[in-house]
Formats: structure tokens, sequence, C-alpha cells
């Protein structure tokens, strides 16, 4: 039997990521094209990230979503992880099939009638909209993601270093920052990773409850594409993307070495044992 892979595998593959990664590759080339047309090349130039720098409400409206990512991203991370623990090591309880529906809810719900409910909320409890109703939109949602994660790292743990810990005497606050909290940061520093993403890349429900002064990076992305793509937008969606790389390709490092340093741990109290 032949083994490894197939023309058709290997083509297959290719084509694949060409249709992922070549737009981005595209939009990140010419982004140091020195002509003021998107779609001819007038040679390298780095003139429009200089010009992104005195492009002020650009650089405004990056700020603001920089400033909800971080903000929604900790704050979901938080109620995402208490959400996990409940569904995880509480059993039956009343509610539950309730509670676990409204968790995983907002991740088939679409993004539109999401965006409309809570528009109506903030109307209905008159609520101005502006930076914190953005905010809490965010959480709302990506609260949902990070308690997924959460779920799975928490179903493969092993339970009997809490109960040892306890055993001891030591208390159960104590037990979960000391124990339990850092064998599960992979799954929570994966899940502020993924909530810090979806709402750095939000736009329907942004548009829904954004106010006066709370227009974020891809809102004015959208309304200035609408009337031409221009170099500065490629430089500044180049600059995202690096963001983004630079935060994937961080975080695996960190998870990775984390799993490494468990098992030698792990290791060493084995032989220990």
């Amino acid at each position: 039997m032949r083994s490894g892979p197939t023309w058709f595998n290997v083509t297959s593959l290719a084509l694949g990521f060409a249709f992922l990664y070549l737009p981005i590759l595209i939009l990140v080339v010419f982004s140091f094209n020195a002509s003021r047309l998107v779609t001819v090349w007038g040679g390298f130039s780095t003139v429009w990230y200089v010009e992104l720098l005195k492009n002020q409400q650009l650089l405004d409206a990056a700020w603001v979503t920089a400033k909800v990512a971080f903000l929604s991203a900790s704050v979901a991370t938080v109620l995402g992880t208490m959400a996990a623990l409940v569904l995880v090591r509480i059993g039956r309880f009343w509610g539950r099939t309730l509670f676990s529906g409204m968790i995983y809810a907002p991740l088939v719900m679409p993004e539109v009638i999401l965006g409309l409910s809570l528009l109506l909320l903030f109307v209905a409890v008159d609520q101005s909209r502006g930076f914190w109703t953005v905010m809490l939109a965010h959480t709302t949602f990506a609260m949902c993601y990070v308690a997924v994660v959460v779920q799975s790292r928490l179903i493969g743990f092993d339970r009997s270093l809490e109960e040892a810990a306890q055993d001891l005497g030591c208390p159960p606050a104590r037990t979960f920052f000391v124990i339990t909290l850092p064998l599960i940061m992979p799954g929570v520093v994966a899940g502020w990773m993924l909530a810090f993403t979806l709402s750095l890349d939000d736009l329907v429900i942004a548009s829904f409850t954004t106010g006066p002064g709370a227009t974020t990076l891809p809102m004015k992305i959208y309304s200035q594409v609408r009337l031409g793509v221009t170099p500065e937008i490629n430089a500044v969606c180049t600059i995202l993307v690096g963001l983004v790389t630079i935060g994937v390709i961080a975080a695996s490092i960190v998870t990775k070495r984390h799993e490494v340093q468990r098992r030698k741990d792990e290791q060493v109290a084995l032989r220990q044992a």
C-alpha cells in the first residue's frame, strides 16, 4: 500500500492555501505600492504608511477598536471562564439546559439578529449608544467563544490534583488560583486571543450598537472602501494582519512552552512518587 501524499492531496492543499492567503499577500504587497492607483504597480515605497500616520480619523478609529477589543476580551474571558466552570464542575441543576442554550446560541445566531436585538435592548433601557455599548455588545458574543474553549480544556482536567491540594488543607479558592487556573491557562489565553480577534474585526454588531465618537476601524474602513480602495487602506490592513499574526505566534509559543513545562513537572512528580 502506497503511503505519503498524492498529487491530488498536494494540489488540493495548494489551491486551498492559495485561495485563503493569496488575497492577503496581494494586499500586503500593494500596501508598499508607490502609485496612488491600487491596481497599478508603481514601485516599492513606504509613503502610504507615512500618510497613514497623518490620517487622524483612521488613528482615532484604531485606538477605539483597540480599547474595545482589549476591554471586551478581558471581561469576556472572566465571564466565559466562570460559565465553563459552571457547565463542567456543577452537575445537574435547574435551568442547566436553558443556561447551556444561552451560551451556545450566539455562536450560531446571525450577527444581524444579534446586533438588532442588542440595539433594541439599549433603546429600551434608554442607554445612549457609544463606546460602552459597543464594548458590552462585543463582550456578549465573545464570552460564548471563551466558554467553549475553556470548557474543552476543563473536560480533560485531572481533578485528582485539586483533591490532593484540598486534602493537604488548601482552601477551594486558593486551590483554583494555585492549581486549576495555571493548568487551564493555555485555554484561557486562547479564549482571550479569540475574543480579542473577534472584537477586532467585527463590523455588523458594532454598526448597530455604536454612536457618536465610537467609530471602530472596521466601520471606518468599510465606509471608505465604498468610495474606493486607497493605498492607506492597504497599509492599515497590513498592520492589522501583522499584529494578529504576531499575537497568534506569541500565544502558540507561550502555550507550547507551558505544555512542555507541565510535562516536565509531571515526570518529576512521578519520579519522586
